[in-house]
């Protein structure tokens, strides 16, 4: 027979709202899935979660209660990698730390822990990697503005960081891949969607101040005059920047 699979919206209190369904409904084995992946032929009993607050909130508290914050920071990071079936990993990962009498984040014995635990050093690395190579340019209404393509949904863990570093100016972090970013507005950091046109990431004097486009027009001439053709490893460049963040970078234009 097969299990019932649990459908909800992509958000994380849907996910949340869901495995309250699933002890809800006291199904076993269940499975949870976002609503744009299920395909009936073949996964069981399909039952939609509607997203609540109301719910999402018990889940959470019983999660800090019961298998504590580290376990609960560990679900939340390897839930914005957006993995298939990392759902249903982090369904098998929240029972198995509801039934265990002790914190379960480092029991790598079990192979949900393990799984969580490998997809959560993935995020990690994802988000330094924002942190480090996201670009700031200056828009005409004196906004920084940057983009940015992570392969995982990293930007909600990129915020602290940014808002300490640039506390004293507004900004923009807009991820292309999933329509969304947070502004910045020097008081608060706020989620928001754009239509941003195709060539964004060009210096474009109708986007972009007239001092950032002579400022970008400076720095690849500096990178074009100090880089010395013969000595150039593309190797070597691709294993400390890998090239799907090339086009991101104004340096690295020149290159």
């Amino acid at each position: 027979m097969k299990s019932a699979c649990f459908i909800y919206d992509g958000s994380f209190e849907g996910f949340l709202t869901a495995v309250f369904d699933v002890y809800n409904h006291k199904s076993k084995n269940a499975e949870i899935w976002r609503e744009e992946l299920y395909q009936p032929a073949l996964f069981g009993e399909k039952i939609e979660s509607v997203t609540s607050a109301e719910k999402a909130e018990r889940v959470w508290k019983g999660m800090m209660r019961k298998i504590g914050k580290p376990a609960v920071d560990q679900i939340f990071k390897a839930f914005l990698s957006e993995i298939e079936t990392v759902e249903t990993t982090l369904l098998r990962y929240i029972e198995y730390g509801f039934e265990s009498r002790r914190f379960i984040h480092k029991d790598f014995s079990h192979p949900a822990v393990m799984e969580v635990a490998k997809t959560v050093k993935q995020i990690g690395r994802e988000k330094h990697r924002m942190d480090a190579f996201v670009r700031f340019r200056k828009t005409k209404d004196g906004i920084y503005f940057a983009a940015i393509k992570p392969d995982f949904n990293v930007l909600p863990l990129n915020i602290s960081h940014f808002k300490a570093r640039y506390a004293d100016q507004k900004w923009i972090i807009y991820d292309l891949t999933r329509n969304y970013g947070v502004f910045y507005d020097l008081k608060e950091v706020r989620q928001i969607t754009m239509d941003l046109p195709d060539d964004i990431l060009k210096t474009k004097p109708e986007h972009f101040g007239e001092e950032e486009v002579e400022f970008q027009e400076l720095w690849k001439s500096y990178f074009e005059h100090t880089n010395i053709k013969f000595r150039k490893n593309s190797k070597l460049h691709q294993q400390y920047m890998p090239k799907r963040y090339w086009d991101f970078l104004t340096e690295n234009h020149s290159l």
